[in-house]
């Protein structure tokens, strides 16, 4: 076998590179940017508006009711929300666009889901939360509206409950 230097440091190069991508998507990542500026179309026709939500700590979580991970911490979500609703948390679940609107309501009805629901009919919010293809994605919003934190995948929910504990103790 030869080795061929040149080819060596390309892929270590894109390697180094790959990793710390990686382990942000995976693990969640800490920011401080500014949330989107959003409109919310709710599963009963109402909407919400980013500026609703200024003063909350809040909990954007992009998911799918075909999405087995979307499913499985569906109950840790409702359990976040009830656990810390009364302190000034909200949650919003946004259903991806492919998925059917008639669905969500299914499910967001027969869980009896206690935080709001909100269709992506058309992409937009997706693409605005930073182009979201992944589900579930979830970001962690602050009083002051910038985003904390992006979990891809299902969050480590004791870490995520103490985060929560923190940002609602800064009133």
């Amino acid at each position: 076998m030869t080795l061929d230097l040149a080819s060596l440091s390309r892929r270590l190069a894109l390697h180094a590179l790959a990793l710390p991508v990686a382990a942000w998507a995976l693990a969640g990542c800490s920011s401080s940017q500014p949330a989107p500026e959003s409109r919310f179309v709710l599963i009963d026709g109402s909407t919400l508006q980013s500026a609703d939500l200024k003063g909350k700590v809040t909990l954007v979580n992009f998911w799918a009711t075909t999405c087995v991970s979307c499913v499985k911490e569906m109950p840790a979500l409702v359990d976040t929300y009830n656990r810390f609703k009364d302190r000034g948390f909200e949650t919003v679940a946004v259903a991806m666009s492919y998925d059917p609107p008639e669905w969500v309501l299914n499910f967001a009805t027969t869980r009896q889901l206690p935080f709001k629901v909100a269709l992506d009919n058309t992409g937009e919010l997706a693409r605005d939360w930073g182009d979201v293809k992944l589900t579930p994605t979830t970001y962690l919003v602050d009083r002051q509206g910038r985003i904390v934190k992006r979990y891809v995948g299902e969050p480590d929910f004791a870490a995520l409950h103490q985060l929560l504990d923190k940002l609602l103790a800064q009133g």
